[in-house]
């Protein structure tokens, strides 16, 4: 599979991600502050680079000094200072890194955290004053944490270096064309219902029972695809004061999951059913996707 990038439809800005509004506002709190890691993790070719360097975008301003470290560089962008790794002649993402925090800048973007020797500098870097983004392959944004210890980080660094944890995953827009409304069956009724229990009013109060779904056959204009490009489900986990003290009393995923929840977090199934209940994307597609909240 060839992998084509354009800038031009590609690189997108923070404002013009598909994110809830709950969403938006947890993402950027957790970009707000002045250091920690800012991870994004899900399965390749979920998107993850593309919102990346909408968080990057959004942190460049004059004053802030960003260098990033890819592999590739697959967007370049004017203000930030960025480097190509090249393995085979040693400088990896681990040796990259080393000489990036020589030059002491705020804003660190390491293309992806493959090792622990990564790991550890990443999380040095965030306890030392800077800012990192990164990406990790985990299903879903609490697996994340467990993933770093199994990749030798000390869990009692992961509370004070942590700030936000994003999961996402790309989904079939459907055709705007040729996309029609109808009752949801059953099954599909039980599972809306429990996915939308205890999400805010304000996401929440436009949809009632029975629920509508909505289904593109094909047209001209999607050239009988029924899909029209693709956007973003998300889930968002902000690292608060409590969270932090439920990781350090002993992490499990089940216990970060159930404190996600606890704090409001909106799960890519309920944001990806939320999503279908607008007619933006197919209800099945997300719950073959997604696992249950």
């Amino acid at each position: 599979m060839i992998r084509v990038l354009d800038p031009t439809t590609g690189l997108k800005r923070f404002e013009n991600l598909d994110l809830l509004d709950p969403t938006r506002a947890t993402i950027t709190k957790g970009l707000a502050k002045p250091f920690g890691m800012v991870l994004i993790t899900g399965p390749t070719g979920s998107g993850k680079t593309t919102t990346l360097y909408a968080f990057l975008q959004s942190l460049n301003t004059e004053d802030v000094n960003i260098v990033s470290l890819e592999d590739p560089v697959e967007y370049f962008v004017a203000g930030i200072n960025q480097s190509q790794v090249r393995p085979e002649i040693g400088y990896d993402f681990a040796s990259g890194l080393r000489q990036i925090l020589r030059q002491d800048p705020d804003v660190i973007m390491v293309g992806e955290i493959r090792d622990g020797e990564t790991a550890g500098l990443a999380v040095q870097a965030a306890l030392t004053g800077h800012v990192v983004l990164s990406t990790l392959h985990t299903n879903n944004a609490a697996g994340v944490i467990p993933r770093l210890i199994d990749l030798k980080v000390e869990p009692f660094l992961l509370p004070v270096s942590l700030n936000l944890i994003i999961a996402q995953r790309l989904v079939g827009v459907l055709c705007p064309d040729c996309k029609q409304p109808e009752e949801a069956l059953p099954d599909v009724q039980k599972a809306i219902a429990a996915a939308l229990e205890g999400l805010p009013a304000e996401v929440v109060s436009k949809f009632t029972a029975p629920y509508q779904i909505y289904h593109a056959k094909g047209c001209a204009t999607c050239k009988g695809r029924g899909i029209q490009g693709r956007t973003g489900i998300y889930e968002a986990l902000l690292v608060t004061k409590e969270m932090e003290e439920v990781m350090s009393a002993g992490v499990t995923t089940q216990k970060i999951s159930a404190q996600a929840k606890k704090q409001g977090m909106i799960t890519l199934r309920q944001d990806g059913i939320v999503k279908a209940l607008k007619g933006v994307v197919s209800i099945e597609e997300i719950i073959r996707e997604t696992e249950e909240a």
